[in-house]
């Protein structure tokens, strides 16, 4: 009987939880209401927003100001239209800069077979335009010959019309046209190139352009000093170990760095214990050539080799085996051994008497120097395109090119030196001179060269010391 009641009891609290539990879910909805609205009335009425604004502390005077919404009507649509950059035809060689104050520069690389036509035609600029620009000086006109590499660069302003042009031939000069109105003018530019003074000095060991690399000397600084010497000096056969040499030359600077050699302007090279020297002069009208201290011309009327060769293969001789006719005859020349197709250049100033073929010369170019001097050059694979019967040549101006035609066993250039018609030995005869310095230039050269002539003796003291 009492767990009866117990249980009864049990019953009873399970149901009269479980009522409770109904009613407080029954009122819930009216209590979140009630409180809602407690809040609202308790709260304080809320401010109109206000646009946020960054101003920085007094520390920093920088204020940022306001930044308009993506939706402000503040901006002038006139001024944005204005500014709208006019479309430039996509090509991978045109850059376009776009400035917000002065419009935009377009630049365009020549490329190989571009034509000034073709380039204005992609940049968007009119034929009628071209045509008065370069019409319109003969500095402007410069711009017909535009070179693969060199880039040229247009300005036109915020509405798209052409304001300038800019042609850059290298780093220092440039062809500039402007536009203002209807006027067109053109200027060369030429920027401000730093010049600074090297010297450099060495000792052959083994070669000369070792010496000269170890001395800081580039290959074109050491080819211009073999030309310089090489009226006097046999490069490919008189050079010894401790033959040594002093140079001062020039150094173009721009923006900081160096932008190329400049020219040696004055040097000394001792072979076999003979000293030689040379300074560069320049005239105002800028002709430049280099003469000894004593004003005499280092340039003689003919080279000493017209070729750059390997080895000389048969010297000159009165009696001599001819490897193809099999008999003794006299070699009147010399013959020096090189790659086929080396260039061969013409001795000296003078006037081609005979160029084609001709017996065991083969291809053959003969040259007349004055009314003394002939120079003969034979076994040619072929001619320059510009050398003909009659025509002009300057001394160093390619004439043809090594080869083997004629009686040769192998590719080599057998050269002649004739004197009033007589057979002379190349390698020794008496050169003439070139002129030397005018009179007229001769107390201006002392003053430009002595100062160079002082820096050469102080480095040369300095060469020898080291080498005691």
């Amino acid at each position: 009987m009492t767990e009866y009641y117990n249980s009864q009891a049990r019953s009873g609290v399970r149901t009269e939880a479980g009522g409770t539990h109904l009613v407080a879910l029954l009122m819930l909805p009216a209590l979140i209401l009630m409180a809602t609205a407690l809040y609202a009335a308790m709260k304080p009425p809320a401010k109109a927003p206000v646009e946020e604004k960054h101003i920085a502390s007094r520390a920093n005077t920088q204020v940022r100001g306001s930044i308009p919404t993506p939706f402000s009507d503040s901006t002038n649509s006139k001024t944005a239209s204005a500014r709208t950059p006019t479309p430039v035809p996509k090509s991978p060689n045109i850059k376009v800069k776009t400035t917000e104050s002065t419009g935009k520069w377009i630049a365009h690389k020549i490329r190989k077979g571009d034509t000034l036509s073709k380039v204005f035609s992609q940049l968007g600029l009119s034929q009628t335009l071209l045509h008065k620009i370069v019409t319109s000086s003969e500095t402007a006109a410069r711009l017909k010959s535009i070179r693969p590499g060199r880039v040229l660069k247009v300005h036109l302003n915020d509405a798209g019309k052409f304001m300038d042009l800019v042609y850059t031939y290298d780093p220092v000069r440039s062809l500039k046209i402007s536009a203002r109105g209807e006027v067109l003018s053109a200027r060369m530019v030429e920027r401000k190139v730093e010049h600074r003074v090297i010297h450099a000095k060495g000792t052959i060991e083994n070669s000369l352009f070792l010496a000269a690399k170890k001395a800081g000397l580039s290959d074109t600084l050491t080819m211009e000093l073999a030309t310089i010497f090489g009226w006097d000096i046999d490069f490919a056969l008189e050079i010894r170990p401790g033959d040594r040499f002093a140079v001062i030359y020039d150094e173009e600077w721009l923006d900081g760095k160096k932008l190329r050699d400049g020219p040696i302007l004055a040097a000394e090279f001792v072979n076999r214990g003979h000293a030689y020297r040379a300074v560069r002069f320049q005239t105002k009208a800028g002709d430049a050539h280099y003469f000894t201290p004593e004003g005499k011309s280092m340039r003689k009327a003919f080279l000493r080799t017209p070729v750059k060769f390997s080895r000389i293969s048969s010297r000159f001789t009165l009696k001599r085996w001819h490897p193809i006719l099999k008999k003794w005859r006299s070699h009147k020349g010399v013959d020096y051994a090189a790659p086929r197709g080396t260039p061969v250049k013409a001795a000296g100033d003078g006037k081609v008497i005979f160029r084609g073929k001709k017996g065991g010369y083969g291809n053959v170019v003969m040259i007349k120097h004055g009314q003394r001097y002939t120079t003969v050059y034979g076994h040619l694979s072929r001619f320059a395109r510009k050398v003909r019967r009659g025509s002009r040549v300057r001394q160093g101006q390619v004439i043809g090119y090594v080869g083997s035609t004629g009686l040769a066993t192998g590719p080599h250039l057998h050269y002649e030196f004739r004197v009033n018609g007589v057979h002379r030995d190349p390698l020794k005869v008496k050169l003439p001179a070139a002129a030397p310095i005018a009179k007229k230039y001769r107390k201006a050269f002392m003053t430009q060269t002595r100062p160079l002539l002082s820096q050469l003796e102080s480095l040369n003291e300095t060469l020898v010391a080291h080498a005691n």
